[in-house]
């Protein structure tokens, strides 16, 4: 791992992770740059100096997380032993609940881009190599594959709750590594299936 970002030692920095908890427990409007101060022991004063408003605080939120997908997916890039998994839950465990609940509600628009654009990068070098060319846009299928990639940390109770493990532990790890790749690994449909499917699409797009 990289060593941490200066700015995390500063004041600025627990305000940044102190507002995060609150925005996850509470939510954006019924989080309080009152109650955040006290948690990151600083006055108001100092956080209005610092971000301006709540606003201005959640968007700094966003802006750091946005750098540590950013560095994250340059290390996996850089050792393709990584557990990336592992190494996810370790940078963003703090966060995931700020990340799922400011998802939900509709917010933190450049996290998700990034986590698209990231995306959209590996795709472009995996097809690549695929046999078959890609019927869809490669933007589309980075878009949505993100979003059901995220929804493992927005449902991630009810997801621990099924599995009887919780997924953000190490042996949490673990399990969902090896889901995923067994997912990834195993088509749900063969070639002829998607095909037929394909073709029944195309149908309905001519007769409309």
């Amino acid at each position: 791992m990289t060593a941490p970002d200066p700015e995390d030692l500063t004041a600025r920095a627990r305000i940044r992770d102190a507002a995060m908890l609150h925005f996850g427990e509470h939510g954006f409007e019924r989080a309080t740059i009152r109650g955040i101060a006290e948690s990151a022991g600083v006055s108001s004063g100092l956080v209005r100096h610092h971000f301006g408003s709540k606003q201005g605080l959640r968007e700094a939120c966003d802006d750091y997380l946005v750098k540590a997908i950013r560095t994250l997916n340059d290390e996996v890039r850089a050792d393709a032993g990584h557990n990336y998994v592992a190494v996810a839950r370790t940078v963003f465990g703090p966060y995931q609940r700020y990340m799922s609940r400011a998802l939900a509600e509709g917010s933190a628009a450049e996290v998700f881009d990034a986590l698209a654009e990231l995306s959209e990068q590996w795709l472009i070098e995996a097809d690549k190599s695929r046999p078959d060319p890609p019927k869809v846009p490669v933007r589309a299928r980075a878009t949505v594959g993100t979003a059901m990639s995220l929804a493992v940390s927005v449902l991630q109770e009810h997801i621990s709750r099924r599995l009887g493990v919780q997924i953000f532990s190490p042996a949490g790890d673990e399990l969902l590594a090896r889901v995923l790749l067994d997912l990834y690994s195993h088509s749900w449909l063969t070639p002829e299936e998607g095909a037929a499917l394909q073709a029944r699409l195309d149908e309905k797009e001519d007769e409309r």
